[in-house]
């Protein structure tokens, strides 16, 4: 199979990948379905702050995309054998497999914009890795949609941070939103390539970027949006490296519920963040209840 891969030709369905490839597929999607399904209670908390009701209504557009996008990869899921209904509405919410920066408040609609322009664009990232090399035909084809509307969501944060960012006291609320969300996309991306697990995935044809790569994708275009707008962020690009840098302890301590970094304590070990990721973080079980409270809710009024 790895040599039909290597070929270019695509995996068409279950039937035709070995027990390793689809372990490396589900668990892939778990993560990108988890990821658009929490992101949507996420991004409905902030949306209550927006200006006016053209900008919630443009939001709630937002939402219902993820959701969607949700829906693809749970079905892909589904297909595969997959227990879909155990997997969203079952999971202990610390199960869940979304990234931890949903774990911490969007509070403000200048959280919101910044989380569009920031997490929508690591999205855009990864998934666009996934749409360009994936094997697995059935996501390939899907993506072609969730590709279109996560550039959408991150030109509607752009938009809008430029907009904020005209305003001196709006730019200090969103200097302050960048300070925390700026390093917590970078974690978004994993593990360092020196210490990445389940390096099947490119060898499978899953993704074609490493983790470092990825980082570097997503840093080419957020950091210039940021210096572009006059916002500060710990990173620069190094022309003898041809690369960004990070110019603060990477990775670091996080104080959520102070939305703080700590980098005056000097760097942690990924171990430590590891922890960190596991234990969840303050949001994580109201963001999952939500969604399997309105479950719970239909099943009973269809009983009655």
């Amino acid at each position: 199979m790895l040599e039909r891969i290597r070929s270019g030709k695509l995996i068409e369905g279950p039937e035709y990948a070995t027990e390793r490839y689809l372990e490396g597929l589900k668990r892939t999607l778990i993560v990108s379905a988890d990821t658009e399904l929490i992101s949507a209670p996420a991004y409905f908390r902030a949306a209550q702050d927006a200006p006016n009701i053209n900008a919630y209504i443009s939001a709630t557009g937002i939402i219902q995309d993820e959701l969607g996008h949700a829906h693809i990869a749970y079905r892909l899921l589904r297909d595969l054998g997959v227990d879909t209904d155990a997997l969203v509405f079952e999971r202990d919410p610390k199960d869940f497999k979304h990234p931890y920066a949903f774990d911490v408040p969007l509070e403000t609609w200048t959280e919101l914009v910044v989380a569009n322009a920031f997490y929508d664009r690591a999205g855009f990232v990864l998934l666009g890795d996934v749409y360009r090399h994936t094997s697995y035909a059935p996501w390939k084809r899907a993506l072609v949609k969730v590709d279109r509307e996560e550039n959408f969501h991150l030109r509607h944060g752009e938009r809008w941070m430029e907009i904020l960012a005209q305003d001196p006291d709006k730019k200090s609320e969103l200097q302050r939103a960048v300070d925390w969300m700026f390093v917590l996309t970078l974690e978004w991306f994993g593990l360092p390539d020196s210490l990445k697990r389940h390096t099947d995935q490119i060898a499978y044809g899953l993704k074609g970027l490493t983790n470092d790569q990825l980082r570097q994708e997503w840093m080419k275009t957020a950091v210039p949006l940021c210096e572009r707008l006059g916002l500060r962020v710990p990173a620069h690009y190094e022309p003898d490296l041809g690369q960004y840098v990070i110019d603060v302890p990477f990775p670091a301590e996080f104080d959520a519920e102070r939305k703080q970094w700590l980098f005056e304590k000097g760097p942690i070990t990924w171990d430590q963040v590891l922890a960190r990721w596991k234990a969840r973080g303050p949001a994580n079980e109201e963001l999952v209840k939500a969604i399997q409270r309105g479950y719970e809710q239909i099943r009973k009024s269809l009983e009655a």
